[in-house]
C-alpha cells in the first residue's frame, strides 16, 4: 500500500510539472512582450519598465533605458515603432512607403513582423535592405505615420 501511495504521489508531481510546462509555453506564445527587445539596448524587455509613446507603451529592459529614450526619442523611434507593431499595440493600415492600400501578396518579414506593401517596388526596396536599414525603411517615424495606427481594430456594427 505504501508503494502504491508513493507511486501515486510521484505520478501527480510529474503530471503537475508537465501541465505547468505546457502552460509556460502557451503564455510565451501569447505574451506580446516575449519577443520584444529594448529599443535602447536590444535586450529582452520587462513590463515594469515602460513609458508612454504615441498613445501606447514602449518597453525597456531596465530603469535606465527609459531615461535615455526620453532624452533622445528620435534616436530610438524606429526601434520603438517596430516594438509597437511587434507587441500588437499598433497595426498596419497602409503601405509604409507609399501610404497606399496594401496587397497582402507583397509582404516581407522585417525583424519578426510581417509587413505588407502596395506593390512589388516597395516590397523590393525593403526586401533588399538588411538589419537597421530595413527597420528604418519599414518603421521610421515617416513610414510609421503612413502605414500604421496605434490601437485595436474598430469593430464594425
Amino acid at each position: 500500500m505504501k508503494r502504491f501511495s508513493i507511486l501515486l504521489v510521484a505520478m501527480a508531481v510529474m503530471l503537475s510539472a508537465t501541465l505547468d510546462a505546457a502552460d509556460d509555453k502557451g503564455k510565451k506564445k501569447r505574451d506580446p512582450l516575449a519577443k520584444a527587445k529594448c529599443p535602447v539596448s536590444g535586450k529582452a524587455v520587462k513590463a515594469e519598465h515602460a513609458v508612454a509613446f504615441k498613445g501606447a507603451k514602449a518597453y525597456f529592459c531596465c530603469p535606465n533605458c527609459p531615461k535615455a529614450f526620453e532624452k533622445d526619442t528620435a534616436k530610438f523611434a524606429t526601434k520603438a515603432n517596430h516594438q509597437l507593431v511587434l507587441t500588437r499595440q499598433a497595426r498596419q493600415v497602409k503601405c509604409p512607403l507609399a501610404g497606399k492600400a496594401v496587397n497582402k501578396e507583397q509582404s516581407v518579414k522585417v525583424a519578426g513582423v510581417n509587413v505588407s506593401f502596395c506593390c512589388g517596388n516597395c516590397k523590393g526596396k525593403v526586401a533588399a535592405a538588411e538589419g537597421d536599414a530595413q527597420l528604418e525603411l519599414a518603421f521610421s517615424d515617416a513610414a510609421f505615420a503612413k502605414g500604421f495606427k496605434v490601437g485595436k481594430k474598430s469593430k464594425k456594427k
